[in-house]
């Protein structure tokens, strides 16, 4: 499987430079805070939402150097992201976050939210400095959109009549708004067409739901050890997601294990079973796949060039990540 990191070669020296920008954006005023953020900034992620972010701004700009508000831009994105993990870590009660500890489980569920509201904050007073109304439209949408999406989830736990149309908006909301909307605003900046503009926000949700799905998938195929967290945690938690709801159609009796909340000896571990032994993660590969042809061909408005190759080869990774 080709590494994310090495894929990100185009934008290898900006993601560095975000890196090291993200921390001084922080600031020591505040050294539990501080603290926390650095925890998070280097807790190994991949940096995929910021990295299509400089992908996308210079694809859209062949020839020029980035502007510092399409760099502004990437860590904006990079923060809400974070801030959003932070919270749905203590919303989740969730003691591993790429197999090291949470922010709330590492200091305290009170400095976790607190953290998490101060990356928002910080987030939202950078985007206003952008001075673009529209970018500050799009990613004021992203923050609602998180939190629709965390109640979306929360008011259909255990519900065994969610269709997959209800679960595409929740992944929508909980995952793929930032990367469409921060693809759009990436090509705003660039002052893309209306045309443009408008397939590289289709690049990024759809590039954003082949990423959620293929985690759906994870949560019952991938170890502990690779996913940081028990396998089966969304099932168990009553978060029913693409594999569980696939396999409904086709083994009924799942529904009675699910409406009593895995409460009898063995319900959960036949629930499991049950998923394996239907088509429900073999229909939910085929999903992901549908929404990774969907993001290469939203690239056909884009001028050849390595970074739109890399943007390609992005979708192929996600489902890589299968492999």
């Amino acid at each position: 499987m080709t590494s994310v990191t090495s894929l990100f070669a185009p934008v290898e020296a900006d993601l560095q430079l975000l890196t090291d920008t993200l921390k001084q954006l922080i600031g020591a005023r505040h050294p539990i805070l501080y603290a926390a953020a650095d925890h998070l900034f280097g807790a190994g992620g991949k940096r995929l939402r910021p990295a299509v972010v400089l992908l996308l701004s210079r694809a859209t700009m062949p020839g020029q150097e980035i502007t510092p508000r399409h760099r502004r831009l990437a860590e904006i994105t990079e923060m809400i992201h974070t801030a959003s993990l932070v919270h749905d870590d203590v919303v989740d009660e969730s003691s591993l976050r790429r197999g090291i500890p949470t922010v709330h489980s590492s200091f305290s569920n009170r400095v976790a939210v607190l953290a998490g509201d101060f990356l928002f904050a910080q987030a939202s007073w950078h985007l206003a400095h952008l001075d673009s109304l529209t970018v500050v439209k799009l990613l004021s949408q992203v923050i609602m959109d998180l939190a629709e999406g965390e109640i979306l989830q929360g008011l259909n736990r255990f519900d065994s009549s969610l269709s997959i149309e209800v679960y595409l908006d929740k992944s929508y909301y909980k995952t793929a708004s930032l990367l469409a909307n921060s693809a759009r605003a990436a090509s705003v900046l660039s002052g893309s067409s209306e045309t443009v503009c408008d397939a590289l926000y289709d690049y990024g949700r759809s590039l954003g739901l082949a990423f959620q799905i293929v985690d759906d998938i994870l949560d019952f195929t991938g170890s502990e050890e690779v996913l940081g967290k028990p396998a089966g945690s969304d099932l168990a938690s009553g978060n029913l997601t693409a594999p569980a709801l696939y396999a409904i159609e086709e083994h009924p009796a799942l529904v009675p294990l699910i409406e009593r909340e895995f409460s009898q000896a063995q319900d959960f571990e036949q629930a499991i079973a049950l998923v394996h032994n239907s088509q429900g993660l073999a229909r939910t590969r085929a999903l992901a796949a549908e929404h990774a042809q969907k993001a290469v061909q939203a690239l056909d408005v884009l001028p050849a060039s390595d970074c739109k190759e890399t943007l390609i080869s992005l979708t192929s990774y996600v489902l890589s990540r299968l492999s």
